[in-house]
């Protein structure tokens, strides 16, 4: 059988039956401009991955990713593809809440033969209780996860030691919309509310104070943090991602500026949401 000319975005030794049971590659072995570009933000982010993975495998033999809100588990497949099947420990766990989805993902693990790859159908909730996932992890991912969904990757990676977090967060409504209901209160109190006084402005600004936020939640729970872009913006515009390595260097001037920034900004209704006890 004659294989395929392949697009120059697979990689050697990458499975193609995985990539076209994604519906990345078609059957005959082409790629359509929107799989290209998802397949190249995934890429990008197996980039920044790989040598956190590394510095984890360094340390010992067994490293644990979970990759939340795991979705299809593009990422997730991806990872273990490119960087864990070629090895005989590490393990990739999917948790999602659509079950469909996770019925799905384990057949197709069963028929790649992916027997480290683990799929959960659970909430944040269920997952931080759950006995079917180990006391401690190494690796917390969440890919576009919408709204909250990034504040629970990092509540279930704090409450599980990660020693790396890498996020991608995705439509933040939850401040925006604490900060549209305060608006009236706020404007009176400082001329520093013209930021965010017309609704696009609030939702913006809403979605930047929400990362902020989560950064000084890391820093304060000893993170250090580095914020770049995923990929170029001409591929999305949910293209913050955000890296957070353990040093057990908690920060008392980052939980004292993010409880300010909640006060001032009139969301310590979030209080609970963002950790800075």
């Amino acid at each position: 059988m004659v294989k395929p000319n392949l697009p120059p975005e697979v990689k050697p030794g990458q499975s193609l039956p995985l990539l076209q049971a994604l519906h990345i590659l078609t059957r005959d072995g082409k790629l359509n401009q929107d799989s290209r570009r998802k397949l190249k933000q995934v890429y990008h982010l197996v980039n920044f991955i790989e040598p956190l993975m590394q510095a984890v495998m360094d340390k010992q033999s067994q490293p644990v990713l979970v990759d939340h809100g795991a979705g299809k588990s593009y990422l997730g497949f991806i990872l273990y593809d490119l960087l864990l099947k070629q090895h005989a420990a590490g393990q990739v766990i999917g948790i999602e809440s659509r079950g469909e989805l996770i019925e799905k993902s384990r057949q197709l693990a069963q028929e790649c033969g992916f027997d480290r790859m683990q799929f959960e159908h659970l909430t944040v909730a269920e997952a931080m209780q759950s006995q079917q996932l180990p006391a401690t992890v190494d690796i917390v991912t969440a890919l576009h996860a919408c709204n909250t969904a990034t504040d629970d990757a990092i509540a279930f990676g704090l409450q599980k030691q990660a020693q790396f977090m890498v996020l991608v967060p995705c439509c933040q409504a939850e401040v925006a919309e604490v900060m549209r209901q305060h608006k009236a209160e706020t404007l009176a109190q400082t001329f520093l509310s013209e930021l965010w006084r017309h609704p696009i402005h609030t939702r913006e600004f809403g979605s930047q104070v929400t990362n902020v936020l989560r950064c000084l939640e890391l820093e304060a729970h000893g993170y250090q943090v580095t914020v770049t872009e995923l990929v170029g913006w001409e591929h999305s515009m949910k293209n913050e991602l955000i890296i957070a390595k353990y040093t057990g260097q908690r920060k008392r001037s980052a939980r004292e500026r993010g409880q300010q920034l909640l006060e001032q900004l009139n969301l310590s209704s979030l209080s609970a949401r963002f950790n800075f006890q």
